[in-house]
């Protein structure tokens, strides 16, 4: 049986951790709203973009564009985004096992990883995974220009047409936690590039819609490819952000409600071994009084 000193220590300890996972917990609900309206205000333009080309693959013949082509993939890269803290329950044990699963699945091919997060980049790194120029720390100001910096050399490696480029890539995953709600976050694993092919949306009579462009369809498709690739990046980004604050809060919570529940549990232990305390001293007095007469 602990001793009264022992268990009041303790339970300063657990009262201690309380106020700092309860803390984390309203932190993590502030963060989680702000990503949510992040994502609610770029679906608007996800729509449009993808509604523009829809409407001119026809006219752009895309079978020529770059990201378009589609070769045996012999060298693959997978995106993995993961969080640079811990804290956030299974959120980053989820994706790195789906991810761990593509990886076996392309086990034949020339694989890199291109880790986005501290916690993706020291799993596959102490795994001897190749890794492509992993990102950390880009969470805590997240921007655009993150999903261009990723996008940008990508995009860049996919266009080289020689076979035998030892730099060129064939195809690009990304693996990554969607946003849900606040219980829920599902890892979604997406063929990057090359990019599906798209199909022209009809009229109600079934008649394909003709548009006038300024400038060519090819000319808007070739401009807004890119867009759309560093646009996916994004997305992910943002959704991944929110689903992390949306599991560290669960967790946080649940680390709370468990602190109070070890609390009671302590304070219970505690007032016990008072009581059987002080009932011994009442047995030794009055044994002692008894001895005296």
């Amino acid at each position: 049986m602990p001793t009264l000193l022992e268990l009041r220590r303790r339970t300063r300890s657990v009262r201690n951790t309380e106020q700092i996972t309860r803390a984390m917990k309203m932190v993590a609900t502030a963060r989680l709203r702000r990503a949510q309206e992040a994502i609610v205000s770029a679906r608007p333009f996800a729509a449009r973009i993808l509604e523009v080309l829809n409407s001119v693959v026809v006219g752009a013949r895309t079978d020529s564009h770059p990201l378009l082509r589609e070769r045996p993939p012999r060298r693959v890269e997978v995106v993995v985004i993961t969080s640079d803290r811990g804290l956030c329950g299974s959120f980053n044990t989820n994706v790195l096992k789906r991810a761990e699963i593509l990886l076996k699945s392309l086990s034949e091919q020339d694989v890199g990883v291109r880790a986005v997060g501290r916690k993706g980049k020291d799993h596959f790194r102490r795994r001897g995974v190749r890794l492509v120029d992993p990102l950390e720390d880009i969470f805590r100001a997240l921007g655009y220009e993150h999903a261009r910096e990723i996008a940008a050399p990508l995009m860049e490696r996919y266009r080289r047409e020689d076979p035998e480029d030892p730099e060129g890539l064939d195809a690009i995953y990304l693996v990554f936690n969607e946003f849900k709600n606040i219980l829920r976050q599902d890892v979604r694993v997406e063929r990057l590039l090359p990019l599906e092919k798209l199909d022209l949306p009809g009229s109600e009579d079934g008649t394909a819609r003709e548009f006038f462009y300024e400038p060519t369809e090819a000319e808007i498709f070739a401009e807004l490819l890119p867009r759309h690739v560093e646009y996916q990046i994004w997305r992910a980004l943002l959704e991944s952000v929110a689903a992390e604050q949306a599991a560290r809060m669960t967790a946080m919570d649940n680390a709370t409600k468990n602190a109070s529940e070890l609390i009671a549990d302590l304070t219970l232990t505690m007032n016990r071994v008072r009581q059987a305390a002080i009932t011994k001293e009442i047995l030794e007095v009055v044994g002692g009084a008894e001895a005296l007469d």
